[in-house]
């Protein structure tokens, strides 16, 4: 991972920037996913406590390359400033950025209903310590692509290191073991 490119949404007077992150998310994910690649990762160089305007792919220069080749921001583009791909400055830390999960969802509830593991009137207790035991990460929202339903995936923020960690990330540009630069 030598260099990166960065993104930054330029919301305007109707269409809120947290809308149009979350638009380019799914389509960086969808990118990936057509390219089947597991070796860009993505930062929020701008987060505190939300994840701000730009997003951040780092990788190999020539991963980076095929990925702008493929024109995948559409016409988003009119909604965001691309960077050029440059190389990562020296003396940078390093940390991952991955997905954190709650062990409490609805679709969990949904399973656990049907199996009958969950008697009708504990539903509701569920309910209350789902939401109270929320997750106060910060999200984007996304929309599958498969069945239209949107969900949120919560990102973490690793602590930061002097020393980067090889390894492979998910085609949200996410890892629990893969470090990206931060600056």
């Amino acid at each position: 991972m030598d260099h990166y490119l960065d993104i930054k949404v330029e919301p305007d007077e109707e269409v809120p920037i947290y809308f149009i992150r979350n638009k380019v998310y799914s389509k960086l994910h969808k990118a990936l996913h057509s390219l089947n690649s597991t070796e860009i990762g993505v930062s929020f160089p701008r987060y505190k406590g939300v994840l701000g305007d730009i997003v951040r792919l780092h990788g190999l220069e020539e991963k980076l390359r095929e990925l702008e080749s493929s024109d995948w921001l559409g016409a988003l583009k009119g909604y965001c400033t691309i960077g050029s791909i440059q190389a990562i400055p020296e003396d940078v830390f390093y940390r991952t950025i991955s997905r954190k999960q709650s062990n409490m969802t609805e679709a969990k509830l949904r399973r656990l209903i049907k199996r009958g593991s969950i008697l009708p009137d504990e539903v509701k207790a569920y309910k209350a310590k789902m939401f109270e035991t929320g997750l106060g990460n910060a999200y984007l929202e996304l929309e599958s692509a498969s069945n239209g339903h949107k969900h949120r995936r919560y990102i973490q923020f690793g602590e930061l290191s002097s020393k980067p960690v090889e390894g492979e990330f998910d085609q949200f540009g996410l890892s629990k073991i893969a470090t990206v630069p931060w600056f």
